[in-house]
């Protein structure tokens, strides 16, 4: 718990974090807000001190988050610990060997692969555009789907494209900039280009939504457009009402993720022959660890 010397110089550590926007993801601020509640709350159940913690509450903490949360998760949380004491100009508490072997057991006690969301490849793809409905809501889901399938977008970048990232191109496809994403923060961006089926259904949904609304994608309200970007989680539950609408099962409903288009897409591009750089480059991947995950089930395929 807050001591009183504490509590009088930072009566307000959320306030700290208003400091970090325009230099972090919105995401990312809220995560590092979260976490940081919940080892404050942590702390007062448990009669200690959050800030400055001592290196020994950290680690307590950290092993006690590993009994509900993944590793990557529990390191989450130790980043946001350390972010607040540096916003707070505190001594951090978050190096030093017993941190690190605290991590190390958090590791090893849980040797498990990451989940994998299952991939949107195109015979999926194809289903979930069928089975769209015939009204401005499956106008706007059709042109999502497709689109961010052949640019192999991230949910956040998708939601964050605008009107005038794209421009239609003369053999019929559609340009886009892709102006910031997970792994550019600082906005250098990377030039994607799509099918003329997306194009097509693109510029269908415009000619709907009219050119007076700033995102590409936006809310629908009572049948009009509204001038509002769809958040992250609209995109998940788009993709998973769309195999649901094609039929699938619910077992098979469950795998699917908001990186379900990103992944099917690397997946239908490794099949076809493409080389990994061109996949990653496609993409905006920087690790080839991680686009490693998302080919592992597209390999037999091309080896069958």
């Amino acid at each position: 718990m807050l001591d009183e010397a504490t509590a009088k110089d930072f009566p307000d550590w959320r306030a700290e974090f208003k400091r970090l926007e325009g230099a972090f993801a919105p995401g990312t601020i809220k995560s590092y807000l979260t976490d940081v509640e919940r080892f404050v709350a942590w702390c007062e159940e448990h009669g200690l001190r959050a800030l400055p913690a001592e290196a020994e509450t950290v680690c307590a903490f950290l092993e006690g988050q590993a009994v509900i949360l993944c590793p990557s998760s529990v390191r989450r949380r130790l980043y946001a610990i350390r972010k607040v004491h540096r916003l707070l100009r505190l001594p951090d508490p978050t190096w030093g060997e017993d941190i690190s072997i605290t991590l190390r057991r958090v590791q090893r006690a849980k040797l498990s692969r990451p989940k994998q969301a299952k991939g949107m490849t195109r015979d999926y793809l194809e289903q979930c555009l069928a089975a769209q409905p015939d009204n401005p809501w499956g106008l706007r889901n059709r042109a999502m789907l497709s689109l961010g399938y052949d640019l192999l977008t991230r949910r956040s970048e998708l939601v964050a494209l605008r009107s005038e990232d794209i421009a239609m191109r003369a053999d019929g496809t559609l340009r886009a900039i892709i102006r910031r994403s997970k792994a550019d923060p600082f906005g250098m961006g990377r030039i994607s280009f799509s099918s003329r089926r997306s194009a097509a259904l693109v510029s269908a949904w415009l000619a709907w939504r009219g050119d007076k609304i700033d995102p590409l994608f936006c809310g629908i309200y009572q049948g009009k457009p509204i001038n509002r970007a769809l958040g992250t989680t609209k995109v998940k539950l788009i993709i998973k009402e769309a195999v649901a609408a094609a039929g699938l099962p619910p077992d098979e409903v469950a795998g699917f993720s908001g990186h379900s288009l990103r992944v099917g897409a690397a997946q239908d591009l490794l099949c076809a022959g493409f080389d990994t750089a061109a996949i990653m480059r496609a993409g905006g991947w920087k690790s080839v660890n991680v686009l490693g995950r998302y080919l592992e089930f597209a390999e037999h395929n091309v080896w069958a």
